[in-house]
């Protein structure tokens, strides 16, 4: 027999999933309508009202097409490569705070698939699999605008880690923690960390564009040079999880960084008026979505208003700028602290 607190979090983990998976496909949709908004089209319009079964067309589109595996790739490797971009991706939603917790039948069950001690570490440590994924498809395509596209996404990628990790040594030396649920509960009563690190989120948030390969940092599937960089030799389902782990990355990437530098789900001062916990448990998770689709749309209102850097310019701002201001905010945050104290 099950125990009610098992029972709860493999609940939680299909809710997680599901509701990851279903933001995932319609940031598909949101694309599209943003475009089509900024550029004064309609967008999709077809599939239903206003086009709202589209993501699930385009599924079905997915599903129903032919799948080409070439006769010069490697076979095993080929079908590895977007399973574990796939996998990483839904992987990062597990030690995310999504809300103060819920009781039931007087237990207080976490809104939080899992609380370790090192959250922070757990997500860097899946992310950095993540590479994993695009290098080894774009390796085994045998093709060799694919296997640029894999290179461009993996030198990338390790480039913006450094400055991403580099971001957030200086927020751990401020919260003293690397649980993300402890970040979180620190930030109550509107103490969030973007007015104490306005530096490091900027820095964590051009890093994030860089990791998700979104515009302008879209440089490992050009078009322009390398027809569809890592992903050009795939077709069906397979493709369809590259394209997906692209848009549960933006989720989880929103998620996280409304949750490490904008307080998650805590609602300033509107814990004074809501004294029912499970009703101000549920406005904190509302609150921490609103937040998310907020950081999903800046994505999107990036991704069609700045253009694509060259690849020179991207590995320089990399390597040139954002790794030394990174170190410059650390020692800021250093010096800062040691003045706070010596004041006190």
């Amino acid at each position: 027999m099950l125990s009610p607190a098992l029972l709860y979090t493999i609940l939680l983990i299909v809710v997680v999933l599901g509701i990851t998976l279903f933001i995932a496909m319609y940031s598909t949709y949101a694309e599209r309508k943003v475009a089509a908004f900024m550029q004064d089209r309609v967008g999709p319009d077809r599939a239903g009202p206003f086009g709202i079964f589209q993501p699930v067309a385009d599924g079905i589109k997915m599903f129903m097409k032919e799948e080409i595996i070439p006769d010069v790739s490697n076979k095993w490797l080929f079908i590895l490569g977007p399973s574990i971009a796939m996998l990483t991706a839904c992987m990062t939603s597990a030690v995310i705070p999504w809300g103060k917790g819920l009781t039931i039948g007087g237990t207080t069950f976490p809104m939080q698939i899992t609380d370790v001690n090192i959250g922070i570490l757990y997500i860097f440590g899946v992310v950095s699999i993540g590479v994993y994924g695009i290098m080894i498809g774009g390796w085994a395509s045998n093709n060799k605008y694919s296997l640029l596209g894999a290179l461009r996404a993996s030198s990338q990628m390790i480039s913006y880690e450094i400055a991403m990790g580099l971001s957030i040594i200086a927020l751990i030396m401020m919260t003293g923690t690397l649980s993300l649920k402890e970040i979180v509960q620190q930030q109550a009563e509107g103490h969030w960390n973007i007015i104490y690190q306005p530096l490091g989120f900027l820095i964590f948030l051009v890093c994030a564009f860089a990791e998700t390969n979104r515009t302008p940092f879209d440089l490992p599937e050009c078009e322009t040079e390398l027809v569809g960089g890592y992903h050009t030799e795939y077709s069906s389902m397979k493709l369809g999880f590259y394209l997906f782990a692209e848009y549960i990355n933006m989720f989880i990437s929103s998620a996280v960084i409304s949750t490490l530098y904008f307080g998650g789900y805590q609602m300033p001062f509107i814990a004074r008026f809501v004294h029912d916990p499970n009703l101000l448990s549920i406005l904190g998770t509302v609150f921490l979505f609103a937040k998310i689709f907020f950081f999903i749309f800046f994505f999107m209102w990036i991704r069609w208003t700045v253009p694509r850097f060259r690849y020179d310019q991207l590995m320089d701002l990399g390597w040139k700028k954002l790794i030394p201001l990174s170190i410059l905010n650390i020692f800021l945050t250093g010096l800062i602290m040691w003045w706070m104290g010596n004041v006190k």
